[in-house]
């Protein structure tokens, strides 16, 4: 039944008519008012109300967390750490939320220091939606580079994994009871490149969590988990260019694998820029992107920096199942830098054809042209309705924050979304002192789904849950994945999550018929029984179903309307046909 009246909607929707627009709104002063300056350096649900915060960065000296309101400025700055309360000058670098001790409650990891002698981490703990202010650590060994924050365990606690400074080793630190426990992570140890991009990501299909490395002679490692354990693959070169930036992990052709996108200038002064694709365990590296060149004009990638990494922020834009990409590029020939959303299309160019797919650059997103002198351009779900915003953040003249800018993505199309978040499953309703266990960032979670388009075609698409948390990779701890315009039912969604040492077994949980444009919370506890995981199901009507709805109801006004005419006529007929009868000489009765 519920099948058939998606078909009806959808049938209902074409009858209609489609209304589609991609423009982009200005809705910085919505959400931030007057407080739209500093550096976005995470997302999370601090308080457990199911909205994401943001956390954000000013004057490289204090945290603010603003959380989600009801009430315009939709963000407000409710929690604040300064660097009053940390040791010396430090200098705060990047912000990693997350469960770090079990409670199920979200603490906050801080990372001080920017260069190669030594990057210090703080953690502060989390108590009843707010932080404790006096009950900090600090980790008492420093890294080479900002610490990836992963389930090197399997237990849904994030560790804290990197290279130690003045040592040879690679090590990962645990604090589930809010003590460093520190243990060697890899044999034989790796040495890191700076700055990495080392991921916790799913790179064999296998549903458990793996770890790739950027380790140093321009090299990639991949260690695939192997009952729990971590076992080293074998390094894949960098294609030959001249200066590399971030690796990302995306399942870029929809074939339910993650594939390695990587950013590259192909000449020192970087003038000529490309994005590369490799499959996982393929030498073979395809462009996906080479052509930079609009109106005569030559554009290419801004050089990275710490403070603004050569980096691509995913996210499906336009719901078609394909990720796609915002990354900054600069005039060749002057000296403006802008902001880009790069769409993933189908190839039409020799030089991507065994992949199927390729970027294409929108160069006339007026509304992101507008913003100059922009850093980091990245995706988030401002409303929460299912369809990705942006953030965009620019340098202003004479100022040491950057400028935040919200835009409203207003697509409206007949296409559909499914948004999964995976919690630790520490707990489920019985979490202790009552604790809602919503708000904890948990890295490893791998989800995909299959289904079939209204072409009769099967459709895949899969996506890793927090794979990065080093140098802004700025990753939501949900995924949304794009459906197309297929407004069937959800055919299987696959959950898994990262395996304990010594456990063979996959963890993995599959649900059926899983309705468009819903958001899944997944709880998967206990860890060891995914049978007994439970899922959370929110709806999320699209603006197809809600014109839909209107216009039942306006058809089925339409019919009252006909009917009452039809009858006040009919009624009509018949008083006169009374009076008639009233007024006829009746010769019977003579």
């Amino acid at each position: 039944m519920w099948g058939f009246n998606l078909t009806y909607f959808t049938f209902l929707s074409f009858i209609l008519g489609h209304f589609h627009t991609s423009a982009l709104q200005d809705v910085t002063v919505d959400l931030f008012g007057a407080a739209n300056y500093g550096t976005v350096a995470a997302f999370g649900d601090f308080n457990a109300d199911k909205q994401t915060d943001i956390f954000i960065i000013r004057e490289d000296s204090e945290v603010l967390i603003f959380l989600a309101d009801s009430k315009a400025p939709y963000f407000k700055p409710k929690v604040n750490i300064t660097r009053s309360v940390l040791p010396g000058d430090a200098v705060i670098t990047s912000v990693v939320p997350g469960d770090y001790d079990g409670d199920s409650q979200m603490d906050v990891l801080l990372t001080t220091g920017r260069g190669p002698g030594g990057v210090e981490v703080f953690i502060f703990w989390g108590n009843n939606q707010t932080l404790d202010m006096s009950g900090w650590i600090r980790l008492n060994k420093t890294f080479t580079d900002q610490p990836l924050v992963m389930d090197f365990n399997g237990d849904m606690i994030p560790d804290v994994f990197g290279d130690i400074t003045n040592s040879h080793d690679t090590e990962v630190c645990s604090l589930t009871k809010r003590t460093p426990q520190w243990q060697k992570a890899l044999s034989p140890p790796v040495k890191m490149r700076f700055p990495h991009s080392n991921a916790f990501i799913d790179l064999n299909k296998d549903f458990a969590a793996d770890l790739f490395l950027t380790t140093e002679g321009s090299m990639f490692e991949t260690w695939l988990n192997k009952d729990g354990n971590f076992t080293k693959a074998g390094p894949t070169v960098k294609p030959p260019v001249q200066t590399v930036g971030q690796s990302s992990f995306v399942d870029f052709d929809g074939d339910g694998r993650q594939d390695h996108l990587l950013p590259a200038c192909l000449d020192e002064a970087c003038q000529r820029s490309a994005i590369y694709l490799a499959k996982p365990g393929s030498e073979e590296w395809v462009q996906v992107l080479s052509d930079f060149q609009w109106k005569g004009t030559v554009w290419s990638f801004v050089p990275g920096t710490l403070r603004s990494p050569l980096v691509l922020h995913f996210g499906d834009y336009n719901l078609d199942g394909f990720p796609d990409a915002l990354v900054v590029l600069k005039n060749t020939s002057g000296s403006n830098r802008q902001a880009f959303l790069l769409e993933n299309v189908p190839c039409n160019s020799p030089s991507c054809h065994s992949v199927g797919r390729m970027f294409h650059i929108h160069w006339d997103q007026s509304d992101l042209g507008a913003i100059q002198n922009a850093v980091i351009a990245t995706f988030f779900d401002i409303y929460e309705d299912g369809i990705l915003d942006m953030l965009v953040l620019s340098q202003a003249e004479g100022r040491h924050d950057l400028i935040i800018h919200a835009l409203k993505n207003n697509f409206e199309a007949d296409a559909y979304f499914v948004k999964v978040m995976v919690l630790s499953g520490l707990c489920s309703n019985d979490c202790p002192d009552n604790v809602k266990p919503f708000g904890v960032n948990q890295p490893g979670p791998y989800v995909m789904y299959t289904t079939v388009d209204s072409n009769g075609y099967l459709k895949n698409a899969s996506a890793g849950q927090l794979s990065q948390s080093a140098h802004l990779s700025l990753q939501l701890p949900y995924t949304v994945l794009g459906l197309g315009r297929s407004a069937n039912f959800l055919d299987h969604l696959f959950v898994g999550i990262p395996r304990q040492p010594g456990d063979s077994d996959i963890r993995k949980q599959e649900w059926t018929a899983i309705i468009p444009n819903s958001q899944l919370i997944v709880i998967p506890f206990p860890h060891d029984k995914p049978r007994s995981w439970s899922a959370k199901l929110y709806l999320t009507p699209s603006n197809s179903v809600l014109l839909t709805a209107i216009a039942l109801i306006g058809v089925c006004v339409f019919i009252l309307v006909i009917i009452g005419i039809l009858h006040w006529q009919e009624k009509k007929a018949d008083d006169r046909e009374k009076r008639q009868e009233a007024h006829r000489f009746h010769f019977d009765a003579m």
